[in-house]
C-alpha cells in the first residue's frame, strides 16, 4: 500500500472516531484513545460503572472493520478455556479423535471485546495471558501453539482487579480509560430525547481489515519520533518518579508505539508534543493516581489544559461545599450562591470558553478542557436547582 492508501486509512479512522463521538456523549477522548490503541496493536481497558455504554461503544468500534473476525465474551470465574479458545469437537471425539473447533473463538479473532476481564477463571488465566501477550494459544491436546491473528483487544470492567491472578492481566493492558455517567445536563437531556425520538440512520464509515493491518504493521511504526519527543518522555518519567509513580521499562517502550499511532491518526509523519497526551491513560495503576499523571503530562504539552485542571479544583471545591450545606435553609444556600458560588462558577465557565478557543486555534487537544467544562455546567445546574430552586428546564435554557 502506498502513502495515499495510508492517508485514506487514517482519514477513515478519524471519520469513525467522529461518528462514534457524536453517538456516545462525552466519549470523544475515550473513542480516540481506543482507536489509537488499536492502531498501536495494543490492548485497552475501559473502566467504569454499569450502564456507561462500555460494551456498546466497543462493539460499535470493532464492528467498523470490514472483513475482520470478531470475538466477544463475558467472563466469569467459571469460564473454561475451551469456551474461549475452542470447544471439543464431539463428533470427532466419538470417532476417537481429540480435536477442538476454533472458528468463531478467540483463536481466530482479529479484534476482540472481553467484558468483565478480571473475572477470568484461574483455569483460563495462562491461556488468556498468552493470547494477549504473545497472540498464541496452546491446544488442550498439547500440540504446537497456534498463532492467533489478534490485532488488539478492548476489555471492560466495573471494578479494579483484587487478586494476583487478575493483577497479572491488568498489567498487560497498556491503556486504561475511565468512563462515568454523563455530567453535562444538556447531554443528559439529549440522551433522554434519543430514547423516545426517531432519528435517521447515522453515517457509518468503515475500514478494510487489510488496510488496518498494514497501518498497524507498517505505517504506524514508520512514524518518526524526534529527539525532542524522546527528551520530553525522559522529563516526564523523571517528574513521575519524583511523585513516586514508577512505570515499568516495558510499559514506557510500548507507549512509544501509542505516540506513533496518535500522530498517524492525525495524518502527521512525526510524533509531536501533543501526542504525549495519550500517556495520561498509560502511566497510572489506580484511578487516584490518574489526576497526578494528567497534570504532569499536560504540564509538558498543553498549558491550556493545565489551567483547566486548576479550574476543575475550584469547581470541585464548590461542589464539596454544596454537599456540606445539605439540609441548610434555602436562605442560607441562596446567600452562599449570591456571595460566592455564582461568581466563581461563572468566571470559571468564561475562562474555560477562552481556553478552549485558544487550544482549538493552536491545534491542541481540547479533551481535558471539555471534560472540566462539563463538570462546571453540571455543578452550576446543581447550584441553580438545589440552592435557588430554579426549574430544570430553565437551567437547560441558561446553559
Amino acid at each position: 500500500m502506498g502513502a495515499q492508501d495510508a492517508r485514506d486509512t487514517a482519514r477513515r479512522l478519524r471519520a469513525i472516531g467522529d461518528e462514534l463521538s457524536d453517538r456516545f456523549y462525552e466519549r470523544a477522548d475515550v473513542v480516540r484513545t481506543l482507536v489509537v490503541t488499536l492502531l498501536a496493536g495494543q490492548h485497552s481497558l475501559v473502566l467504569g460503572p454499569p450502564g456507561t455504554a462500555k460494551s456498546e461503544m466497543a462493539r460499535e468500534l470493532t464492528g467498523r472493520i470490514d472483513g475482520a473476525s470478531y470475538w466477544e465474551i463475558l467472563l466469569s470465574k467459571f469460564t473454561a478455556p475451551t469456551r474461549m479458545f475452542g470447544p471439543i469437537d464431539v463428533a470427532a471425539l466419538a470417532r476417537g479423535e481429540y480435536r477442538q473447533v476454533y472458528d468463531g473463538r478467540a483463536t481466530t479473532a482479529h479484534v476482540a471485546f472481553i467484558d468483565e476481564i478480571f473475572k477470568c477463571s484461574t483455569a483460563a488465566l495462562n491461556e488468556t495471558l498468552g493470547f494477549l501477550n504473545e497472540r498464541i494459544y496452546h491446544p488442550e491436546n498439547g500440540g504446537e501453539p497456534i498463532r492467533c491473528p489478534l490485532i488488539g483487544a478492548i476489555t471492560a470492567s466495573n471494578e479494579l482487579p483484587t487478586g494476583e491472578d487478575s493483577a497479572a492481566i491488568y498489567d498487560r493492558l497498556l491503556v486504561r480509560v475511565e468512563v462515568g455517567y454523563l455530567t453535562d445536563p444538556s447531554n443528559f437531556a439529549a440522551l433522554v430525547r434519543s430514547a423516545v425520538g426517531r432519528t435517521e440512520a447515522p453515517p457509518r464509515t468503515t475500514v478494510d481489515l487489510a488496510a488496518l493491518q498494514h497501518a498497524v504493521s507498517e505505517a504506524v511504526p514508520a512514524v518518526e519520533v524526534p529527539d525532542a519527543v524522546v527528551d520530553a518522555v525522559c522529563t516526564l518519567r523523571a517528574a513521575l518518579r519524583r511523585k513516586e509513580l514508577v512505570a515499568s521499562d516495558r510499559r514506557w517502550r510500548q507507549a512509544v508505539r501509542l505516540l506513533q499511532a496518535s500522530a498517524y491518526l492525525d495524518g502527521r509523519p512525526a510524533v509531536a508534543d501533543t501526542d504525549l497526551s495519550v500517556l495520561t491513560h498509560v502511566l497510572w495503576d489506580s484511578p487516584a493516581q490518574r489526576p497526578v499523571v494528567e497534570r504532569e503530562v499536560l504540564h509538558l504539552v498543553n498549558p491550556d489544559a493545565k489551567e483547566a485542571l486548576d479550574l476543575a479544583d475550584t469547581v470541585a471545591e464548590l461542589e464539596a461545599q454544596l454537599d456540606a450545606m445539605a439540609g441548610q435553609s434555602r436562605e442560607a444556600l441562596s446567600e452562599w450562591v449570591i456571595k460566592k458560588a455564582h461568581h466563581q462558577l461563572a468566571t470559571a465557565g468564561k475562562r474555560l470558553e477562552r481556553l478552549r478557543e485558544e487550544a482549538a486555534g493552536a491545534g491542541r487537544s481540547t479533551a481535558t478542557i471539555d471534560r472540566v467544562a462539563r463538570r462546571q455546567r453540571a455543578v452550576r445546574a446543581r447550584v441553580l436547582t438545589e440552592a435557588l430552586g430554579v426549574d430544570a428546564s430553565m437551567v437547560e435554557a441558561q446553559l
